[in-house]
């Protein structure tokens, strides 16, 4: 699979909050439509079938990406100091 970029996943994220709220608050036609276009791109950008799988593999992304950042500040800091 190939990974998305966090900001996209953190766009598609926000939007996804926004709509379910709005859908939930007043569903309408466009609101189920919307919902339904949002929630396919979060399972397309994830690989998952269901929004609540995608929803946790976006969970796990998020946690990897902030572990792949931690580390790479800590090697630079590494680099640094043997320098």
């Amino acid at each position: 699979m190939i990974l998305p970029a966090e900001r996209e996943l953190r766009a598609v994220l926000a939007r996804f909050a926004e709509v379910r709220i709005e859908h939930d608050v007043r569903p309408t036609g466009r609101t189920s439509r919307a919902l339904d276009d949002v929630t396919y791109t979060l399972c397309v950008m994830t690989g998952a079938r269901t929004a609540e799988q995608a929803l946790r593999a976006a969970d796990a992304l998020l946690e990897r990406y902030g572990t792949d950042r931690e580390g790479a500040v800590a090697t630079q800091a590494d680099e640094t100091l043997a320098a």
